[in-house]
């Protein structure tokens, strides 16, 4: 990853609303949240979604997809994965992997796990 794109995902990590609406991205797994599902989870107006959802996409860090009339967002957990690489790279002296990747499977491959 390069570091003006981890500038920008940082950057755009480093407010309390965009950081709780990431995390609850990440946690909804790759099916994701309907834009209606985050406000009411993180009690955030329409108004403040719009704008921090903009951040997140144009830091990369999560996607989009339409179902119907609603927009579903998830996370990029490759971007995700990136970022802490590039922040744990060198970790350790170099030479060993500190944090572990998130390998995320679709929801019901994780329920038959």
């Amino acid at each position: 990853m390069e570091s003006d794109n981890v500038v920008r995902a940082l950057g755009a990590l480093a407010q309390e609303h965009r950081l709780a609406l990431f995390r609850l991205l990440v946690q909804a797994g790759p099916e994701g949240l309907a834009a209606g599902a985050i406000a009411g989870a993180l009690g955030v107006p329409a108004s403040s979604l719009s704008f921090h959802l903009a951040q997140l996409s144009n830091a990369g860090l999560i996607g989009q997809r339409r179902a119907g009339r609603s927009l579903i967002y998830t996370a990029d957990y490759a971007a995700m994965n990136a970022l802490v690489g590039f922040l744990t790279e060198n970790c350790c002296g170099g030479g060993a992997v500190c944090a572990p990747a998130c390998d995320v499977q679709p929801q019901d491959e994780r329920k038959s796990a």
